[in-house]
């Protein structure tokens, strides 16, 4: 068994630096050299295996067989997942839904400012509980490229509002896992979740406003951003308070959904807000179809179906019945051969590496069925036009999959080699400093690994055995790496990839990520204050 060596150089601070090398290229390559997507992740993956078996000296044969596992992993369950997703939005573009749904919107406002906040924010948010792992960002970015945003823009919105709700994504597993691995008492993590994160996550309604129409739309929309804000984010913490995590993200911002429309029968903005590659308002209104009830029901019915779907696939019983058809497979020179060390485990302890094909239960399984079950009950699509949407899907997702792939090969080479450790004990090391910097263990965790799960799998136990050797609280630094963690979804390289790809924009990487990254990392500055601040009185 190998064990891992977070300091290999001797000195904490370099090998963290060393470590961090595949990242810094990554994000330079695309900030700075606007590489693609797939360069860039092939440049971050040659740099890994160097440095993770050169350095840090990780067995080439582990390292090979972490590749490997990153591939397997990129394609299922992440690849699958974004494959049916897009399928599904386009088996109903192709049945000729989204006029429908387009004049359903228009038809609650007309105001694209209304729109994102109705489609990216709550009804992102609702998929995000509901299923998770890039679904909304793949559903809502297309929906508003439908609706006249630039392909661009309108995945980077969708980025920006994930952030409200990736930390209780699918049915609360990553505050679940966060306070299994981080040994706190999940009551005690969700409670301490609210006080954390949701006077944060408030104010990403206005923020959304902002990046869409600056000042105006603050002073002409800002008044609704900041209720529904108050809103969503009040049952949020309700919830959390009360019945822990699991439906967080999936009742509050449904009720938040209902309470614009209700709110937009009765009151329109001054002006209305259109961008500029959308329908003006006098096309809109006479391409508009007449909205009845039944062809609204009928319009949006993939996306409840999938909804449906997911939710009964999220059900216990459900889930440990499917789980049945799961395949393991152990990866050969990686599962149990290598083991992570203290500090970052109380004692040494060997990695698994199992490769789970969770042939049903797999919530990319979940939207097959809910897109067979779409072509069943839709009268205006075929199945010979169902498949062919399919393979216009793989024809999209190939090189955005691919990229994936590489990005999770990066991320299982950096992990099992301990560079993503040694990057975590060297901001560990800023003593009572340390919960300034806590949440950014939490963000390197989350870019990492593409996943809030990941990560707290990862690092939760790190925060909390730093949080005892400092005299802080356990429970506020595991919550801590979690909204951290959440603060990077907007930039993981992994929802980029899900990004461009969902609105048609492969190749696009560099671009989407210099939209979106000063928020993310503007929304982590402020995380950090506000934990450094909270560590003062815990």
């Amino acid at each position: 068994m190998w064990l891992q060596d977070y300091d290999p150089t001797g000195s904490v601070v370099f090998s963290a630096l060393l470590a961090a090398v595949p990242i810094i290229a990554f994000l330079l390559g695309l900030t700075v050299f606007k590489l693609t997507g797939l360069k860039a992740s092939l440049i971050a993956l040659v740099l890994a295996v160097g440095l993770g078996t050169l350095v840090f000296g990780l067995p080439v044969a582990a390292t090979g067989s972490a590749i490997v596992y990153g591939f397997l992993g990129g394609l299922w369950p992440i690849g699958w997942i974004v494959l049916m997703a897009v399928w599904l939005y386009r088996i109903a573009v192709r049945a000729g839904y989204f006029d429908v749904i387009r004049s359903s919107i228009s038809s609650i406002s007309e105001d694209q400012r209304l729109q994102v906040l109705l489609i990216a924010f709550c009804f992102g948010g609702f998929l995000e509980g509901a299923a998770g792992f890039g679904i909304p960002i793949a559903i809502c970015g297309a929906l508003l490229v439908n609706l006249g945003f630039r392909p661009l823009r309108a995945a980077g919105i969708s980025l920006v509002a994930n952030a409200a709700f990736g930390g209780y994504g699918a049915i609360g597993i990553p505050v679940i896992v966060g306070a299994q691995q981080g040994e706190v008492p999940l009551t005690d993590l969700s409670r301490m979740m609210v006080v954390v994160a949701q006077g944060i996550m408030v104010f990403i309604p206005l923020l959304l406003v902002a990046i869409l129409d600056g000042r105006r739309g603050l002073r002409e929309t800002g008044g609704l951003a900041l209720v529904i804000g108050v809103l969503v984010s009040g049952l949020q913490s309700l919830f959390l308070w009360v019945a822990g995590p699991a439906l967080a993200d999936i009742i509050p911002p449904l009720v938040g959904m209902l309470a614009m429309a209700l709110v937009l029968k009765y009151w329109s903005p001054r002006t209305i807000y259109r961008e500029a590659h959308a329908p003006a308002l006098e096309e809109l209104r006479s391409e508009r179809q007449p909205v009845t009830i039944a062809r609204v029901a009928q319009a949006w019915s993939p996306f409840y179906i999938l909804s449906a779907f997911i939710l009964v696939w999220s059900v216990p019983a459900v889930a440990a019945f499917l789980g049945r058809a799961t395949v393991a497979v152990p990866m050969p020179f990686l599962h149990q051969a290598v083991a992570r060390t203290a500090p970052i485990v109380p004692e040494t302890t060997p990695v698994l590496a199992l490769w789970n094909w969770s042939i049903l239960a797999a919530s990319g399984t979940a939207i097959l069925f809910a897109a067979l079950f779409t072509v069943v009950v839709t009268p205006t699509i075929t199945w010979k036009q169902a498949w062919e949407e399919l393979a216009g899907s793989v024809r999209q997702l190939w090189a955005p999959i691919v990229m994936i792939c590489l990005v999770m090969a990066v991320a299982n080479v950096m992990n099992f080699a301990g560079m993503s450790s040694s990057m975590a004990l060297a901001l560990s090391a800023a003593g009572g400093v340390f919960p300034l910097l806590s949440p950014v263990i939490g963000w390197i965790g989350v870019f990492v690994t593409g996943s809030v799960v990941n990560n707290n799998t990862l690092f939760a136990s790190l925060q909390a055995v730093t949080a005892q050797q400092i005299g802080t609280s356990q429970t506020l630094l595991v919550a801590s790496n979690t909204a951290g963690g959440v603060m990077a979804k907007v930039i993981s390289p992994q929802s980029i990839a899900i990004a461009t790809a969902a609105v048609r924009e492969p190749g696009k990487e560099a671009d989407l990520t210099r939209q979106v990254l000063l928020y993310s990392i503007g929304l982590l500055a402020v995380l950090c204050v506000w934990v450094f601040v909270l560590s003062l009185v815990f």
